[in-house]
This record gives structure tokens, C-alpha cells and sequence, in this order.
């Protein structure tokens, strides 16, 4: 003699399978997420953001473009408007594009050379930085670099501290690091 299923039974079945699915993709969305969502930047334009003031883009410009009149031949661009760098190839080709989190300081605009390289450091933050590309000196007198930090967090400037660093992500520290010199070009954009 067979047994039926009641159809409670069965909702409760169907039910649990449901919910182990969604689960599973859950954990599954969970591991691909970024590691430093905390510490994102708001979306370009969002209300009370840095960018939504005094900022503003030509409606048809995209914001990965690389910026018009940003040089020619193998360079490093970082527009000041964007908080975005770009690395572009001998031929005129962006071959890497990322944001940053630019220090409290700006580099003045136009064509600058890379003039030291150090492997690791302490920032004048007090944060271990890695990857430390310079490219100029602020009218106060203090360093600009790329620089990564060794823990990769993107921090914020220290209130009343004066920093020239523009934090990058710890892969785009290893990028700039690899595509720039001593004498490579910075081109600095707004």
C-alpha cells in the first residue's frame, strides 16, 4: 500500500528547497561583493557629495572617457574632477582606468614628470602606503603621490592634516607602480 504526501508536507517541502536556493545565492553574491564597500564613495552627483558641487559634466561625456586635451604618447592622467586616473599607452590608448580618493592638497594642472619611487613608507598621515608614485610639489611645499595603502583601506583626509596623497586601491598601486618611471609623464586635468 502506497502513502500519500500530505500537502502540507509537500508546501513545507517545496518551501525549504525555495529558501536553501536563495541561501546559496546569497553566500554566492556575498563572496563576489567588494571587500571595502564601507568606505566607497557615493555616486557621482549624489546629493551631498563632493562631486555635486561645482562639478558638473557635459551631458554627452562618459565618466570613464579619457578627458580631452590630456596630453598625447605614454602618460598617467588624473583628473581633479573626476578623483579618476587613467593609464594610457604610446599609442594614445587608455589601457587602465580607476578612481581615487585624493588628499586635501591638488597638484597644479598641466604636464608633470614622476621624480621618486618608494616601494613602502609611512604616509605623513600616519598610514603604511605601498606602490608611492611622486609626481609633484604642492604650492605649500608638501609631496603629491600615488600611493596605496599597505591595510587597503581608502581613508579620508585627517581633519587640519594637509596630505598630498591620492589613495589608490592596493591592484591599481601595483598598476601605476608597474606603468610608471623616474621621468614618466602625470598629466593633471580638472
Amino acid at each position: 500500500m502506497a502513502r500519500q504526501i500530505s500537502s502540507a508536507a509537500l508546501v513545507t517541502g517545496l518551501t525549504s528547497a525555495a529558501l536553501v536556493g536563495v541561501l546559496l545565492l546569497a553566500v554566492q553574491a556575498g563572496q563576489a561583493a567588494p571587500q571595502n564597500t564601507a568606505a566607497r564613495k557615493p555616486a557621482p552627483g549624489a546629493s551631498g557629495s563632493p562631486e555635486a558641487k561645482d562639478r558638473t559634466r557635459e551631458p554627452a561625456e562618459q565618466p570613464t572617457a579619457l578627458p580631452a586635451d590630456s596630453g598625447t604618447g605614454k602618460r598617467v592622467v588624473y583628473s581633479l574632477g573626476r578623483d579618476r586616473v587613467w593609464l594610457v599607452d604610446h599609442s594614445g590608448r587608455p589601457v587602465s582606468t580607476f578612481t581615487v580618493w585624493p588628499g586635501n592638497v591638488e597638484p597644479a594642472l598641466g604636464t608633470h614628470r614622476v621624480t621618486d619611487r618608494q616601494p613602502s613608507i609611512t604616509g605623513n598621515d600616519g598610514v603604511s602606503v605601498e606602490n608611492i608614485v611622486y609626481f609633484s610639489g604642492s604650492k605649500e611645499g608638501l609631496p603629491i603621490a600615488f600611493s596605496a595603502a599597505v591595510d587597503g583601506s581608502s581613508p579620508k583626509p585627517v581633519p587640519g592634516k594637509q596630505t598630498g596623497a591620492i589613495r589608490v586601491r592596493t591592484a591599481d598601486g601595483d598598476r601605476i607602480w608597474d606603468f610608471t618611471v623616474v621621468g614618466s609623464d602625470v598629466v593633471v586635468v580638472r
